[in-house]
């Protein structure tokens, strides 16, 4: 229960007990449960950010662009000039309740100036930095300018129309859409990035017309093969889209998954110079030059003389000068795979759908889409249709005037209460109210035939008006027809060319040097408890006798592989060492083998203690820790790109280990503990992290003093009764060994 310890009155000055005296609970000091803390506080904070701040939603906005285009569509910026940024960000204020560097943020990335969006969304005029350079900082909202661009029309189109909701703003002094009536799916069009708690969204943008295209052929047919008119995102900063049809479909299917990119550049033959003019979306230049610096003080490329940035007002601009006789080409080649030049772009389209996070792949996205901008065209409808039979029902009024109109004057003459006027006009004409209050208010001028004439000369077109919109509202395939037109327009205003290049990856020709080829072939691959390794051929095995070892040592892992597979030498020390197996030479039976340490350069008083094996780095390292935790860590956290081959912090080295394992699908282990416990536990139950050094998960809980003993791979059969070692929640005690176990295990 939480204790309560209230501060003494005598203790409080006399101003704190003004002001505190109307808060219920004020001064005093609570102690409370960390799981209470985390519920009262934590999860609405969570479910703040998730909600109201940082994934986009339908119409392709976070709330914060959102709140930023509205004050400025209501400020009047789709027309004129521009005006100064600062007015526009406090402004922004009446609905975002943050700081002005926050909104300011937020202006620039949707500006043109900034080159972070294929279509901008506001019209910048001024330093706005630069999104593919950290260097290149925009100026202060008071020297800038900004609008609203030509597409923003697009955003707001009849948003006066009742086609979304609005609610009230922080403070409740106006309202503001929940929603924007896109015409188009912005939400696939430009590019997006949010961090939440526990989830995240990263949106890749695609072209235009593409994407206005794919989204007719849907409406058209839910079924249509989306691929047939969208190929590959599409970025502001151009690049090379390394097209692989597999990943790319994945990506389209399930809204996750990635792809490379990689720069563009031209060879500037007269001064022996590489100019790069475009860059993967996910870097820097700052990022690139101090990569390739770095290789080439490490002496792993060079060919490079000098490399400088010579981004300027005409763009972005990377110059790299060559040593005579280089190859520009095989050096690039080199260079994207040491380097961000080539760069993967991680796809994770996580969606706001009606409250709720939903990661989507591109078909059902564009859908839910159409049938946001569906019921935005029906309310939209809808609203002009009661506005016509509202002016439709007074003209039919004002036409009953026109029978006697000297009746009408009569009546209002001979009135002696003007409160009387409206219902004796009522009584006269056999009018309703709304229609006498009309009639009412015409001015004495307009009371002649030649102006009721032409107030009801529109009846006719009216009612055909009214007919057209209650068939529309009835008819989906008119609605789509809508929608359809709409999506042309949009395209036929704003469609711009391709930027990023598709490259096929089977078009990329590998140049690697024959002698450079690594021959691959059946081995055996062996490591003792002393850390020594031995590569050994089928045949070599078959005509050898016993295996050699140094005195006490033992075998503890036999893999049969391949002479290319990944080795990944765990040591005491928490790190892990990488190789292939070709590092190794073949041995045989009748020799101790390589010793680890010294072949892989490990520190002073550093040895292995574990060989993992793998091709692809699919499955994951399990870490069995003395105080009773797990930790499930996916193996391709080990993958590097550039190929180092030693890591730090490969395991948590806070608690001791008790045993590891590489596996590649989830299996059930036995875990003895020193108050001769066992657990048995099936690895499915722990979910996967990619931090490599995470402290885990408890699986096993201990009494004061005691710790694991020992974890080994569970054998079928190993038990007579398996299930009375399992259960249903962790963590948990375990079982201590029941009478037929303990029987079982003193016969063996």
């Amino acid at each position: 229960m939480a204790k309560r310890t209230k501060k003494n009155e005598t203790d409080r000055s006399p101003e704190e007990t003004d002001v505190n005296a109307h808060i219920l609970g004020a001064g005093e000091v609570v102690e409370q449960h960390i799981t209470d803390t985390l519920e009262l506080n934590y999860m609405p904070y969570a479910m703040s950010v998730i909600m109201s701040r940082a994934i986009p939603e339908i119409d392709g906005f976070k709330p914060s662009h959102r709140k930023l285009l509205y004050t400025m569509y209501k400020m009047g910026l789709l027309q004129g000039g521009t005006v100064k940024s600062a007015n526009i960000v406090g402004r922004t204020m009446q609905l975002n309740p943050h700081g002005d560097a926050a909104i300011y943020e937020t202006m620039i990335r949707l500006a043109r100036g900034n080159e972070s969006l294929l279509h901008p969304y506001v019209e910048s005029k001024g330093n706005f930095g630069k999104s593919y350079s950290k260097n290149m900082q925009y100026a202060a909202s008071r020297y800038t300018e900004a609008k609203l661009a030509p597409i923003s029309a697009e955003l707001f189109r009849d948003i006066d129309k009742d086609t979304v909701d609005f609610v009230p703003n922080y403070d409740n002094t106006m309202t503001e859409p929940t929603l924007l009536p896109v015409t188009f799916p912005s939400v696939l069009v430009n590019a997006n990035m949010g961090i939440a708690v526990g989830m995240a969204s990263n949106i890749c943008s695609f072209n235009l017309k593409e994407i206005c295209d794919t989204t007719v052929a849907l409406i058209k047919d839910p079924d249509a093969d989306i691929t047939e008119t969208l190929k590959a995102p599409d970025f502001i900063g151009g690049g090379q889209i390394l097209y692989d049809e597999d990943k790319m479909n994945e990506i389209f299917r399930t809204g996750r998954g990635s792809f490379k990119i990689r720069a563009k550049y031209s060879y500037d033959k007269k001064n022996n110079c590489i100019d790069i003019y475009e860059i993967p979306a996910t870097t820097t230049t700052e990022a690139i030059i101090d990569k390739i610096v770095e290789l080439a003080k490490g002496g792993k490329v060079k060919e490079i003389s000098d490399i400088r940035d010579e981004t300027d007002k005409k763009g972005l601009k990377i110059t790299i000068d060559l040593k005579r006789g280089t190859d520009a080409d095989k050096l690039m080649k080199k260079l994207y795979k040491m380097t961000p030049l080539e760069d993967s772009f991680g796809c994770n389209f996580n969606v706001l759908i009606a409250g709720t996070p939903r990661v989507l792949g591109v078909r059902e996205l564009l859908l839910e889409w159409i049938a946001f901008r569906t019921e935005c065209v029906n309310r939209r409808v809808y609203f002009d249709l009661s506005k016509a039979k509202d002016r439709l029902h007074l003209l039919e009024g004002l036409q009953k005037i026109l029978l006697d109109i000297d009746k009408a004057v009569k009546i209002i003459r001979s009135t002696d209460e003007e409160s009387e006027v409206v219902p004796n006009l009522m009584i006269g004409f056999g009018i309703d109210k709304i229609q006498a209050d009309y009639v009412a208010e015409i001015k004495l001028r307009h009371l002649n035939r030649e102006y009721i004439l032409k107030r009801t000369a529109d009846i006719e077109q009216l009612k055909a008006d009214i007919d057209d919109m209650e068939d529309i509202l009835s008819s989906r395939s008119r609605v789509k027809k809508i929608i359809v037109n709409e999506l042309s327009e949009v395209v036929k205003k704003y469609d711009k060319p391709r930027r990023s290049e598709i490259i096929y990856t089977s078009d990329i020709v590998d140049e690697s040097d024959p002698e450079e080829e690594i021959p691959d072939y059946p081995v055996t691959l062996f490591f003792t408890k002393e850390g020594y390794f031995k590569k050994i051929t089928p045949q070599s095995l078959r005509m050898s006798g016993e295996q050699k070892l140094k005195e006490n040592d033992e075998i503890i892992e036999t893999v049969e592989a391949t002479n290319n597979t990944e080795l990944l030498f765990f040591t005491d020390k928490c790190r892990v060492y990488k190789a292939k197996a070709a590092d190794f030479d073949d041995s045989k039976a009748s020799v101790l083998g390589d010793y680890v340490a010294s072949k892989l350069e490990m520190e002073p008083e550093e040895n292995a203690v574990y060989m993992a094996v793998t091709t692809d780095y699919k499955g994951f390292m399990l870490f069995f820790f003395e105080n009773g935790k797990l930790a499930k860590i996916d193996l391709s956290a080990y993958e590097t790109k550039t190929n180092r081959k030693k890591l730090i912090k490969a395991y948590c080295e806070k608690f001791p280990l008790v045993n590891m394992f590489c596996v590649t699908e989830d299996k059930e282990y036995v875990m003895r503990s020193t108050s001769g416990r066992i657990l048995l536990l099936n690895t499915g139950a722990i979910a996967v992290k990619t931090t490599k050094d995470s402290m885990g998960v408890s699986v096993m809980t201990l009494k004061k003093g005691h710790r694991v003993s020992s974890v080994k791979e569970y054998t079928e059969g190993e038990f007579v009764k398996p299930a009375r070692y399992r259960t249903r929640t962790l963590p948990a005690a375990g079982a201590t060994l029941s009478a037929d176990d303990v029987g079982e295990q003193l016969t063996l």
